[in-house]
């Protein structure tokens, strides 16, 4: 069975400004700010949130169905897609649009700043998941604010269990969407900040939205992450990364190995950990898209970090 992959598919302009973000801001004129980071570095990458987790669920084995909309420019991506063997059966064209765009400068210190140009994105609700056969699992990642309440109601109504992933989406949507979020869901993946942005909107703790969900799952980057299921709080320990070049996608490597771990009816335990892992492996390219492993490789670097066997 095949896992969904709804979300939005972009290029990524990534730079590196070789100094810090924070040496160059005035705390009291941010009102009246007018900056200009200089940044030598530059790689432009395939990228967006549903074909980063596609890609490193297809390192994984696993059998992505991506689905999302995409501009007049979007043929080098496609190829690269069916180079690396994932369906993009449902990543529909809009002739007049381009695909979406985002620019993205990392300083010294891994802080981002983002630009993204929605284009194409914004069609997103032009597609309908009760077109895919043969789909056991689904993920909403961020995509256009229709398309996701459309995406979120349809899965519900057809029983697929499915991630609500809001991302950088989540300041879209009021208290109301948000909780109907977490009544259609089967699983509420946030990072550290969109956590505390979630209750401040919805009103409610972590730990009880939790209870609502089979699980509810906030990353803290470096730090690991928290797993919140059955009343009970598990923390997933960082894997540190033997480089560190980009943080960018890391977030998505790490949602594949959720739907992995899903997929293969893992218990949390292995799930999160293979998720730390994918986002570590991340780290340590440039972009979203460039890194690979054979099983085998892959199974050697789990053992190694977490002092036991892979799971099967």
């Amino acid at each position: 069975m095949s896992t969904l992959v709804c979300g939005s598919i972009a290029f990524d302009t990534t730079m590196k400004f070789p100094e810090r973000f924070k040496d160059y801001i005035i705390a009291d004129q941010i009102h009246d700010i007018s900056v200009c980071f200089v940044s030598p570095e530059m790689r432009r990458e395939f990228g967006g949130a549903a074909g980063n987790i596609a890609y490193n669920l297809k390192l994984l084995g696993g059998e992505p169905l991506l689905m999302g909309t995409v501009g007049h420019d979007f043929k080098e991506y496609r190829d690269w897609l069916r180079k690396c063997g994932i369906i993009d059966t449902f990543v529909r064209e809009i002739p007049d649009l381009f695909t979406a765009q985002c620019v993205i400068t990392t300083d010294l210190d891994n802080n981002q700043l983002t630009s993204f140009h929605p284009g194409a994105m914004g069609e997103a609700h032009t597609n309908h998941v009760a077109e895919v056969q043969n789909v056991s699992l689904a993920i909403v990642a961020p995509d256009g604010k229709q398309a996701m309440l459309q995406h979120a109601a349809d899965l519900s109504a057809l029983s697929v269990p499915f991630i609500f992933d809001p991302g950088q989406n989540l300041p879209l949507f009021s208290r109301a969407e948000l909780l109907q979020f977490i009544d259609q869901a089967t699983w509420l993946i946030v990072n550290n900040y969109e956590s505390n942005l979630l209750i401040e909107i919805t009103e409610g703790s972590v730990q009880q939205h939790a209870l609502n969900l089979q699980a509810l799952i906030v990353t803290h980057g470096a730090e690991g992450s928290t797993i919140y299921y059955d009343k009970s709080e598990l923390i997933i320990p960082p894997v540190k990364a033997s480089k560190t070049l980009d943080p960018t996608g890391c977030g998505d490597a790490y949602r594949a190995g959720i739907l992995y771990g899903l997929q293969k009816g893992w218990n949390w335990d292995q799930t999160g950990k293979l998720a730390s892992l994918l986002g570590a492996l991340n780290v340590e390219h440039h972009g979203t898209q460039n890194h690979s492993y054979e099983n085998e490789e892959l199974k050697a670097r789990y053992e190694e970090t977490f002092r036991g066997s892979f799971p099967t």
